[in-house]
């Protein structure tokens, strides 16, 4: 018994010494910030109802007599073009979610610009705002990392089947 109590004694002592001499070691290095860059860019969306953009779900309200009803929420997965045109050149698409929550057809809207072609291959822009004329750039990947800024967008083309968005987007990131 004896034996164990002395044991125990080492044991509680070596730990101690163990927490006391571990400390925690780090070098403290000079903060240098990277430049600032500001980016503008100008694409176009292209969605296409029931393609590209599907209905999720949907309340059951009967009194709606709006063309957009109240409490949708839509997934889309639409491509990212350099013109209106349908053949324009492909530069990336845009995936994300919208809920339609509004009685003016108003959105809340988190989408992800995704490029996949040219300077900005492999990186993405994240908004997410509610549907007004700016939505807000909360960050991005690749060479977006850490993105702020404005997504301005003008409605081209709405019509039963087609949606064709054009954005102007300035974005600040590192």
């Amino acid at each position: 018994m004896r034996g164990a109590s002395v044991l125990s004694w080492i044991l509680i002592i070596c730990l101690s010494q163990v927490a006391v001499r571990s400390q925690y070691y780090s070098d403290t290095l000079p903060y240098q910030p990277r430049p600032v860059v500001v980016t503008n860019l100008h694409f176009y969306m292209h969605e296409f109802t029931g393609t590209t953009a599907v209905v999720l779900t949907q309340a059951n309200i009967t009194s709606n007599n709006t063309s957009v009803p109240f409490a949708t929420l839509v997934a889309v997965n639409d491509p990212l073009r350099t013109g209106p045109e349908p053949d324009s050149e492909l530069i990336g698409n845009v995936q994300g979610i919208s809920l339609l929550a509004g009685s003016n057809a108003s959105s809340t809207q988190y989408i992800d610009f995704g490029f996949n072609t040219g300077k900005f291959n492999g990186s993405s822009l994240s908004v997410f705002s509610r549907g007004e004329a700016g939505l807000a750039v909360v960050g991005g990947r690749g060479q977006f990392t850490m993105a702020t800024g404005t997504a301005l967008f003008n409605p081209i083309l709405i019509n039963a089947t087609n949606v064709i968005i054009e954005f102007n987007v300035t974005v600040i990131h590192y």
